[in-house]
């Protein structure tokens, strides 16, 4: 089974895309589940993952819904504010709905690098590993201090970095992030996600050596049970297609890894990771 562990779906009119610019056309525009199924039929993908992409728990009732008339989608990544009070009761009653498999606050847009260290986050943090739900780590290079010390105070906290958090493709530099990605890898219940590389290069002038370093070092770092392979669906579209992402990723990770390895970058270690 082939599954995209990243992807996104939206309906503008919803008006909570708070990033959202019309100035960006080919993002400013409904993406639904029609949308993406004949790109995943093409590209031979089974399942995918639904990932949140407002700040409002509006839009994980709306993705839930998505992905209840969605076969395709076998889990949702939703929202929840951190520092809410009523957050543990919250997360129970998400935790019955079908297809919810875990979290996302947006760390990357939060004026506060050091977020995931306020000590009701922190909290709120053990009552989702206690729960046994998944999170995903949106950062930048520079976050990666702050959570490196998230994971040694919640040290079961079932949790993926997507994107490799971001690092600087276009400039092709790894200092400084290759060292603080080794040692979050060194936390044996985080995994990585191989996506998003795509719009961190130089948009339309990228090729897949550019991004060939960073896979290779998450690769040794992390090991092929513990990364797996997202497209980053409809956001890639600013640099490359569905087709141009996903054979990057293979073209890169083929020679460095048996068919067992592979498949399971491209599959079974997000079934394993998101329990679906």
């Amino acid at each position: 089974m082939i599954v995209d562990a990243h992807h996104h779906l939206w309906q503008v009119g919803r008006g909570d895309y708070d990033w959202m610019s019309p100035d960006v056309p080919v993002l400013a525009r409904d993406y639904l589940a029609e949308d993406l199924r004949p790109v995943l039929r093409r590209a031979g993908v089974d399942r995918s993952v639904l990932v949140q992409a407002a700040q409002t728990e509006a839009e994980t009732d709306f993705l839930l819904l998505l992905a209840a008339q969605a076969d395709f989608v076998a889990g949702v990544v939703g929202w929840l504010d951190f520092e809410d009070a009523a957050f543990p009761a919250k997360l129970e009653a998400l935790m019955r709905r079908p297809k919810f498999v875990g979290l996302r606050p947006m760390l990357q847009d939060h004026a506060d690098d050091g977020y995931v260290l306020r000590p009701a986050v922190l909290a709120n943090l053990r009552h989702l590993a206690a729960a046994g739900a998944a999170f995903d780590i949106l950062t930048f290079p520079r976050h990666l201090p702050f959570v490196l010390r998230m994971l040694d105070a919640v040290p079961d906290l079932r949790a993926v970095v997507d994107h490799l958090s971001k690092p600087p493709v276009a400039s092709g530099r790894l200092e400084g992030w290759a060292g603080d990605m080794a040692l979050i890898a060194a936390h044996p219940g985080v995994f990585c996600k191989v996506s998003g590389l795509v719009t961190e290069a130089r948009h339309q002038d990228w090729a897949p050596g550019d991004l060939a370093p960073y896979v290779r070092h998450v690769l040794d770092v992390f090991g092929a049970d513990r990364l797996m392979f997202g497209s980053d669906w409809p956001v890639c579209l600013l640099a490359a297609s569905y087709a141009e992402v996903m054979n990057a990723a293979r073209g890169i990770l083929d020679p460095l890894l048996d068919a067992e390895g592979m498949a399971k970058v491209f599959g079974g270690n997000a079934v394993r990771f998101y329990r679906l």
